[in-house]
């Protein structure tokens, strides 16, 4: 799951994406509301932390242009204005939630979790596909009842296959869902993520899931 964090300061915006990362998202960082509203408006992310004093852009302006082409992206204010108007205009502009500095990273983390619950499109917190299931909560998956031990990276793979199933998703998609924006990695890298993934998740079965389109990408689908 991917994680767009808009903030200029740079010893915060290190610590929110290594604390991230450590809970296996994906993670962009903008510095300021100019990057920040370019990545989100060409991005795919499950939720936005953003800062509201920022240069160039503040939030104000940057949750205002978000909320006009995606009323349903996720955004968390994450900020030092304290003052209850500031909280209240951020809720009435459109936040799902407003977090002050300084803050807890834990509860910073409960906040996007519900945050994630509460949104239509990731309701879900087991994701299934035929016989396959992915346990959110717990990051666990089988198939057939038989738990399938992933890396890292095949578990955000196919999270991702899970939460886009009969969508042909091509490498490029693929690899910004699994690396950060400054991966530089050719097709083979997630042509050989995939394999791996595909010797965990349908080698042992005989009906097979995730299914190649030559020359374009992957769909996780069942097939008659």
């Amino acid at each position: 799951m991917k994680i767009l964090i808009i903030e200029d300061e740079p010893k915060t915006a290190a610590f929110l994406a290594r604390g991230f990362a450590e809970e296996g998202y994906v993670v962009d960082v903008a510095t300021d509301g100019a990057d920040g509203f370019h990545l989100a408006a060409t991005g795919d992310y499950a939720v936005i932390v953003l800062d509201i004093m920022l240069p160039k852009h503040d939030g104000w302006w940057v949750l205002q242009e978000i909320r006009k082409y995606r009323q349903d992206q996720p955004v968390i204010l994450l900020t030092a204005l304290d003052a209850v108007s500031d909280r209240v205009k951020g809720l009435n502009s459109g936040a799902d939630d407003y977090l002050v500095k300084p803050f807890a990273f834990s509860e910073l983390l409960a906040r996007v979790r519900n945050t994630l619950r509460r949104a239509p499109a990731r309701q879900a917190e087991v994701l299934r596909l035929a016989d396959l299931e992915m346990d959110l909560l717990r990051h666990k998956a089988s198939r057939a009842g038989k738990q399938v031990d992933l890396a890292p990276q095949e578990y955000r793979f196919l999270e991702y296959l899970l939460r886009h199933p009969g969508e042909v998703l091509t490498r490029t998609r693929l690899a910004e869902q699994v690396w950060d924006m400054n991966f530089d990695g050719g097709s083979n890298v997630v042509d050989a993520a995939i394999r791996r993934l595909r010797r965990k998740v349908d080698d042992p079965h005989q009906r097979k899931l995730i299914h190649t389109l030559r020359g374009v990408g992957y769909v996780l689908e069942e097939r008659d």
